[in-house]
């Protein structure tokens, strides 16, 4: 059996209009316009600070106000994380299917633990994973690869898949040594083919293919 961890923003989860929300409301605290949907999906990948301080930047925003923003866009996210989000197609039937099999799932995700929890709570598959790891679980963040390494070793032996849909998590797979199943239609910024990958998919039931080749 294969030990799959998966990112969640783009990956299995649409979750950009949720973060919009609470990015806009951080911006009108200050007077600053909106971000339109390609700008803020644009930003995701590198956790909530980064978003923040990509976002102020483009609002020419003064870089003192950083901690303040951070945690007013953490506040407004953890209070509605999942209003506007929804899973993909095929998640709700993958998952269940997967452990089903045998294989130990995982979560590692920049977005910060608590509401990574929440939302998985939420969508009732938070008892699926075996282990959860945050962007603030540990002291770095995707894509040095602890983060990685700390979610396979939570899960034991076993063949290692990777699964994330961005640079960060390509890079964060190459770091770690860990095969990397991308999916392509995520949050990404480049080409597919200028992205290292063992895989590539653009929908799960694609996918379920690949976790059978990847067990032979």
């Amino acid at each position: 059996m294969t030990n799959i961890v998966f990112d969640l923003d783009g990956t299995l989860l649409h979750s950009a209009p949720d973060i919009q929300a609470a990015a806009n409301r951080m911006l009108a605290d200050v007077d600053a316009e909106p971000l339109d949907m390609p700008t803020l999906i644009s930003f995701i990948g590198n956790g909530i600070p980064k978003l923040v301080e990509r976002a102020m930047r483009a609002r020419a925003i003064d870089k003192g106000k950083h901690a303040d923003l951070t945690k007013a866009m953490l506040d407004y996210y953890g209070k509605d994380p999942a209003t506007l989000s929804k899973l993909y197609d095929g998640i709700e039937e993958l998952l269940p299917a997967l452990n089903a099999d045998g294989h130990r799932l995982g979560i590692c995700t920049n977005k910060p633990e608590a509401p990574t929890r929440a939302i998985l709570d939420l969508y009732g598959i938070i008892d699926l994973f075996d282990v959860i790891i945050g962007g603030d679980t540990l002291a770095v963040k995707k894509p040095d690869p602890a983060p990685l390494v700390a979610a396979f070793k939570a899960l034991g032996d076993g063949q290692r898949l990777y699964v994330g849909d961005s640079e960060v998590d390509a890079e964060t797979a190459h770091r770690a040594g860990a095969p990397f199943a991308l999916f392509t239609e995520g949050y990404r910024k480049v080409a597919v083919a200028n992205m290292p990958h063992t895989y590539s998919f653009a929908t799960f039931k694609d996918f379920t293919d690949i976790v059978q080749t990847h067990r032979l």
